[in-house]
């Protein structure tokens, strides 16, 4: 584990509760210390539930720790019993609770208590959140999955899926359902169960009753889909309808393995007919970094790519499980891959790369607003914002029209501000002034444009300068060079009127121009001939 102010995943004990917060009628027994029950938060704060997460915990405290533990465990494990009447219970310990090895799997074993107990072994200093949700899912589909249930003849009757992977605190995961499930109704085919969101252990008993398995999440369904497959004879897809390519390519392999015929014109939403508009093209090439979960990451890679006409400069997931997907899809658009959950290499990358647009997590968010950067919110970990109250999927032709409109947006906005901007010094716009459409008189507007909040010196705008200028030599850009020590007001006025998503790349190869060739005060030649200098 790493101390540090930001992550990406929490502890295995947190994908476990993701588990047990998306189904019903199951209970999870969690033995940690008094602080441990922050977790809570993170479904009724960010998620905005109704409900707490169907967990209880033993919440010891340190005057404990001289008595017995165990007993407070196995106490806390009937009284949960005795109020919630599971129909399941899962059991284990945080990452804290692990330290005092108590056991508390192995203990409600023993314990005799009227149902299923599943228990739990989740390494919290080895592994973290996506791989908890998942070793729970792939647990409970083991132990409960009734082996004699198996899908009846088709006999004309119509075909059934089950949906797998979507949890409590995903990404969109309660609007992707509602999505898959209009795909495969249009093709026919019914959803079985839809698990682990939505499901009960009385679900999971009947999962092998289905045709064949639909994995929407990866990172939680793999294992599980998996066991299926090789116990019920189920296949599984393993295309993620993130797309609109992807959501045609899903429907021929889901048509594949109902084997039935693929319809002959699907819905294709609004991004093909944008993509070959003319208000397109003025996109076309724009720089776009991407970091998140493996499966969100590669998919908004290929849409960038294929669907929005984007360069795709850089891309990386923080969920080493998934790292060859992230290599293998880094080598399709020749970019170097990013596997790291420090949140320091990524800023760092983000800065090196010069890009346009920032497709990442809510810390990518926060880096991007750092840089000045457009961004767009593509995976988990996201905070409430992320959970709209409106129909937002990410899956489907729908949510292919959500990802047009929640990336292209940013971008199209800025054009905007860039002209408020380029205009500033205008009797119209200057904030010096009352806004014009108020009329004569108007009070002036005091807070002055966020661009224009840099003073003479640069300071502001130096807040980068130890980014990497583009294409860097080897070692530190710049190194063994003099480094530019400031900008003049007429230098800084002038960087100000270029577009803000080129902004940054212009002021990293001015400083870089200035250092190679001795200038330390940069002013507006210095600007144009380093303009001149690269454009060459």
């Amino acid at each position: 584990m790493q101390l540090t102010v930001w992550t990406y995943e929490g502890p295995p004990h947190v994908g476990a509760m993701r588990v047990a917060t998306g189904m019903k009628g199951l209970h999870y027994v969690l033995h940690a210390p008094q602080g441990d029950t922050y977790a809570d938060l993170l479904f009724t704060m960010i998620e905005r539930r109704g409900e707490r997460p169907p967990v209880t915990y033993t919440t010891f405290q340190a005057r404990d720790l001289g008595t017995d533990t165990a007993e407070l465990f196995q106490s806390s494990a009937r009284d949960a019993y005795e109020r919630f009447k599971p129909q399941a219970m899962i059991v284990g310990a945080s990452c804290t609770a692990e330290l005092i090895q108590d056991d508390p799997a192995g203990m409600a074993l023993t314990m005799g208590l009227p149902c299923p107990i599943i228990a739990l072994d989740l390494p919290s200093y080895s592994h973290k959140e996506n791989w908890g949700a998942a070793e729970t899912f792939y647990q409970i589909v083991r132990q409960l999955a009734d082996k004699a249930r198996t899908a009846p003849a088709r006999d004309g009757r119509r075909l059934r899926a089950n949906l797998l992977g979507p949890t409590a605190l995903g990404f969109r995961h309660r609007d992707d359902i509602v999505e898959v499930r209009r795909l495969l109704s249009d093709l026919g085919i019914d959803v079985h169960v839809c698990a682990p969101m939505g499901s009960t252990p009385a679900d999971i008993a009947g999962l092998g009753e289905a045709d064949f398995n639909v994995v929407l999440y990866p990172e939680i369904a793999h294992e599980a889909a998996r066991w299926l497959e090789k116990n019920f004879g189920q296949k599984f897809t393993k295309t993620i309808p993130i797309g609109v390519n992807a959501t045609r390519e899903f429907i021929a392999e889901v048509c594949a393995i109902a084997d039935i015929a693929v319809p002959a014109d699907p819905d294709a939403g609004r991004m093909p007919w944008w993509s070959r508009s003319v208000d397109s093209t003025y996109l076309t090439g724009k720089r776009v970094f991407i970091f998140g979960d493996a499966t969100h990451a590669v998919a908004a890679a290929r849409i960038a790519s294929e669907e929005l006409g984007f360069q795709v400069v850089g891309l990386g997931c923080y969920n080493r499980e998934f790292a060859r997907d992230i290599r293998n899809a880094a080598a399709k658009y020749g970019v170097e891959p990013l596997i790291t959950d420090d949140y320091l290499a990524v800023e760092e990358a983000i800065a090196a790369a010069n890009c346009e647009l920032v497709l990442g997590t809510q810390m990518e968010r926060h880096i991007a607003k750092r840089l000045r950067l457009p961004c767009a919110v593509i995976s988990a970990p996201v905070h409430v914002q992320d959970f709209p109250a409106r129909h937002s999927p990410q899956m489907g032709f729908e949510g292919a029209n959500v990802i047009f409109d929640t990336w292209v947006h940013p971008l199209v906005m800025g054009l905007e501000e860039h002209l408020l901007t380029m205009f500033r010094d205008d009797f119209e716009f200057s904030d010096a002034n009352g806004p014009s459409h108020l009329g004569p008189g108007a009070a002036p507007i005091v807070a002055s444009h966020p661009d224009q909040e840099v003073p003479a010196t640069g300071s502001a705008l130096s807040e980068m300068s130890d980014a990497k200028a583009e294409e860097p030599a080897s070692g530190s850009a710049g190194a063994g060079q003099a480094e530019a020590s400031g900008w003049s007001a007429d230098a800084t006025r002038e960087l100000m009127k270029i577009p803000f998503f080129v902004r940054n790349k212009a002021k990293r190869n001015t400083e870089r121009y200035a250092a190679e060739k001795g200038v330390t005060a940069i002013g507006v030649e210095t600007l144009y001939e380093a303009k001149a200098h690269y454009a060459r």
